[in-house]
């Protein structure tokens, strides 16, 4: 949204709002600049505005003009200013257009308006005084000496993980304190398995749609994504056995509890199938249960099915804690325990002893159980708010909201939305970003803890309306 209390001119930042949108491809070469009329009315300036904000383009080299047609996206982009003088754009977020966008957005300050589409608790729901009591009773006495001047087990620390060998029990996993190798945060567990036991040119099953992160990493290790249709029930099974058939996967990674974005948990009948079909043909089941502390524990967990034969669990403690606490751990069975401590060796030695035992204070004195439950209620009354309001705006659920998101269709390219309501200071995650190869969609995930502001519902329904009636004159 255009500001004019900002230390920049309305007319530098229109200019700038176009340059970053060009540079990053949301604009391609050859594309149409809205005329002066129409860019003066979407973005409330004067016509005389537009048309120096164009000039600078024009200076730029981002855009040219063509004579009694317009301002058209220029074919070679010019490069990208110095880094001193990008410096103020780069504090605002930028447009969601990739998983590496959406996640750079996370690590923006938080500003005044909540973000419907990260995937993180709002920080005033999370306990800063049951993190700083725990840090403080680790770190009291010689315990700081001991904990902050060695190297940790390189596999982690050990009463954490003996208090991780009981909270997987409560979750019906069976795991001995030597089968669990603790990590910065369930992303680097999914990195060290990623490695430990695949090879550039090997075939991972994916869900889709699913977390665009996991898809780019995998790619990024150069293995082969292999896209699953992911149903309220679990995976369709029938595709799954002719892409195994066809490609002979090595892994099937997926979000079996709380999924990520349609919210949907695995049946029971479907983790069992899952197991026959690995079992069969040699594959294991990555259990990805990042969102573990805010679904019930009686949950159907693959790994406790199995025993961790066929099946590796991950977990975290960055979506119950603090985004910033980058604990996060891997189950597995016992004959893969050392790889994975190899790999970890390599790409991180070992991993903060001082947070560690914090997080075991947490498990052991039960204050995360009690947190995680205030946490459960306050989620359910934000969930059938958010919900209230997405209806009554015009958007539907496309499967049954559960814990932390809503997968809801909205009746537009949720591309184009995600850009329209960055204009008014809004981040939503279009439902592109959670498909292996990126294709037009009408869903969108929100988080519905950040998303309980009518404001957000009244600007996504004005800016709908607005693409609809634009789709209609095309």
């Amino acid at each position: 949204m255009l500001t004019r209390d900002a230390t920049t001119t309305l007319t530098e930042q229109l200019a700038e709002r176009y340059a970053e949108r060009i540079r990053s491809r949301l604009l391609a070469p050859g594309a149409r600049l809205p005329s002066v009329r129409d860019c003066a009315q979407r973005h409330g300036v004067s016509p005389h505005t537009v048309v120096a904000a164009y000039d600078q383009l024009l200076a730029q080299g981002l855009i040219e003009a063509r004579r009694q047609r317009g301002f058209f996206v220029r074919n070679a982009v010019a490069p990208a200013r110095s880094a001193r003088a990008a410096a103020p754009a780069e504090s605002r977020p930028v447009a969601p257009v990739d998983a590496t966008a959406l996640i750079r957005s996370m690590f923006h300050h938080p500003g005044a308006r909540p973000s419907p589409g990260l995937g993180t608790l709002p920080p005033e729901w999370l306990d800063l005084s049951l993190l700083g009591g725990a840090l403080r009773r680790v770190s009291q006495g010689d315990g700081l000496a001991g904990h902050a001047l060695h190297y940790g087990d390189p596999a982690g620390d050990g009463r954490l993980r003996a208090a991780l060998s009981l909270r997987l029990a409560d979750l019906g996993i069976t795991a001995e304190p030597a089968q669990i190798v603790t990590t910065l945060g369930a992303t680097q567990a999914l990195d060290i398995v990623s490695r430990t036991l695949l090879a550039p040119g090997d075939a991972v099953l994916v869900d889709e749609p699913g977390w665009a992160v996991e898809f780019a990493r995998l790619a990024q290790l150069g293995m082969r994504v292999l896209p699953v249709p992911r149903g309220t029930d679990g995976p369709d099974l029938a595709v799954m056995r002719r892409l195994i058939e066809a490609h002979r996967p090595r892994l099937y990674v997926t979000v079996s509890v709380l999924h990520n974005p349609t919210g949907s948990t695995l049946s029971l009948a479907g983790a069992h199938q899952l197991l026959t079909l690995a079992q069969a043909h040699d594959f294991h089941i990555v259990e990805d249960d990042t969102y573990a502390w805010l679904a019930p524990a009686h949950a159907p967990r693959v790994g406790a099915l199995d025993g961790l034969q066929r099946s590796i669990y991950i977990s975290g403690f960055s979506k119950i804690l603090a985004p910033s606490w980058r604990v996060g751990y891997i189950a597995a069975p016992p004959a893969l325990v050392q790889r994975l401590v190899d790999v970890k060796l390599l790409t991180s030695l070992t991993t903060p002893v001082l947070t560690e035992q914090a997080v075991a204070v947490c498990l052991e004195q039960g204050a995360l159980r009690r947190h995680a439950e205030r946490v459960g209620v306050r989620l359910d009354t934000a969930r059938a708010r958010s919900l209230d309001l997405a209806q009554r705006h015009g958007c539907t659920p496309a499967t049954p909201p559960q814990g932390l998101f809503a997968w809801l269709d909205t009746g537009v390219d949720t591309d184009r939305l995600a850009l329209a309501l960055l204009d008014d200071g809004w981040l939503i995650a279009p439902g592109s970003l959670f498909h292996a190869t990126r294709r037009p969609s009408g869903l969108m995930r929100i988080n519905v803890a950040t998303s309980q502001d009518p404001a957000f519902w009244r600007a996504l329904d004005r800016r709908r309306t607005e693409l609809q009636r634009r789709g209609a004159r095309a």
